[in-house]
């Protein structure tokens, strides 16, 4: 057995996205058809536990083609100026700032899987912020600029966010909150709960959006309280 939580939209209170932990049979090996047995599984006790039933695995090993598109390996964003493409995962990791290096903006034209494994990401310090497209991101809120990527990225594939709203759940069979910080179900949540709270043009301006994720409380499987930051910023 194994426990992974997920990610429920909510459209009123005051925490954006609900959490819940949910204990399921694992199958473990590397195979595809196991992580999606897993999957199933997970999805199967969510629906008996939670009482969701739009339940939408994101990941690259999603048995959903929307989910696998909406990977922040695959999912990707588009500069206005430019129309320079990249993906999420490639814009984060290359907009990392360590004690003795970075932002790493040649990561931008790598693959994702470059972008996630380029050794001057552990051989340059401590992480002390993030810098995108000329902005400066603090840390905390821990997951606020991650988040702020994945939705906005999200939020100009117009059929893909038509998608996602469809669904009152979100997953990601790989992430453990015990390892990692950032997760792509919980940003998808987060995006349909700004959606049907009527807040997305806060992703427009940075203050906004970070008073807004800062006067809530936090459900997302990490932390319980979020630090403030404001820098006003254009579209992407």
């Amino acid at each position: 057995m194994a426990k992974r939580p997920i990610f429920l939209p909510t459209p009123e209170g005051s925490t954006f996205v609900s959490t819940r932990f949910i204990e399921f049979e694992w199958f473990p090996g590397m195979a595809l058809s196991q992580s999606q047995k897993s999957i199933a599984s997970l999805h199967d006790a969510a629906r008996k536990e939670v009482g969701v039933n739009e339940i939408l695995e994101i990941s690259s090993k999603s048995m959903q083609e929307t989910g696998t598109k909406l990977s922040a390996f695959n999912l990707k964003i588009q500069t206005v100026k430019y129309k320079y493409e990249f993906s999420v995962e490639c814009a984060y990791q290359a907009s990392k700032v360590f004690e003795r290096g970075g932002p790493f903006v040649d990561l931008l034209g790598g693959t994702s899987l470059e972008a996630k494994k380029d050794p001057r990401l552990t051989s340059s310090g401590r992480l002390t912020n993030f810098i995108f497209c000329g902005v400066e991101w603090e840390l905390e809120p821990r997951t606020a600029f991650y988040d702020w990527l994945y939705m906005n990225a999200l939020h100009k594939k117009h059929d893909l966010a038509a998608e996602v709203l469809r669904n009152n759940a979100f997953t990601d069979i790989a992430f453990n909150p015990e390892r990692s910080i950032n997760c792509q179900a919980y940003a998808a949540a987060l995006y349909v709960s700004l959606h049907e709270r009527g807040m997305l043009t806060i992703l427009k301006d940075q203050e906004k959006y970070l008073e807004a994720v800062t006067s809530m409380d936090v459900s997302n499987a990490h932390e319980n309280t979020l630090s403030q930051g404001s820098i006003r910023f254009s579209e992407l």
